[in-house]
């Protein structure tokens, strides 16, 4: 999966995006915390253990370096930044009943939005899986050459390829 970089100069607008959201009880707003030991095992759940990894880190940053999405109490999804990389957005991803309603988009803009804040003109979505999703909402261009990038030699990469090595007779 290739990188995508994004100019920040460039964002669109999330209010009315988060406006309509919230007339149906969904809020995005950037985690605490106190939302750590229920966030990290919500990301494992919904992404696997590698974006648990980075969501984790994320909580040790000041400000805390990703935004969830909640139906009352309920997670339904979130975004990271500044995770595996200064000036990289992800992981992120949104509960499959939750998808479709503008949440994804909202959390995407707020954590560029932050970035953008932060200092950083540009910023790099790291591996990403929906090419015209970002594309789309952002004006996201995919990097060349960039797959596997920052990734190929994580512990998880590297038990995948082991699995791929042929077996000797």
């Amino acid at each position: 999966m290739p990188d995508m970089l994004v100019n920040l100069l460039n964002l669109p607008k999330n209010d009315d995006t988060e406006a309509i959201l919230a007339r149906e009880g969904i809020v995005i707003r950037r985690a605490m915390a106190p939302d750590k030991f229920r966030v990290v095992p919500f990301v494992q759940s919904l992404s696997g253990i590698s974006a648990a990894g980075e969501c984790d880190v994320c909580f040790s940053h000041s400000p805390i370096s990703e935004f969830v999405a909640t139906d009352g109490a309920t997670l339904i999804g979130y975004s990271c930044y500044n995770a595996t990389a200064p000036d990289f957005f992800g992981p992120t991803a949104v509960d499959p009943a939750y998808r479709g309603k503008g949440v994804g988009k909202a959390l995407l803009i707020r954590a560029l939005q932050a970035l953008y804040d932060e200092g950083y003109v540009y910023a790099v979505i790291g591996g990403v899986g929906p090419i015209p999703f970002y594309e789309k909402t952002v004006g996201a261009t995919v990097i060349p050459d960039s797959d596997p990038g920052i990734y190929k030699d994580f512990i998880g990469n590297l038990e995948q390829q082991e699995t791929k090595k042929p077996t000797e007779i």
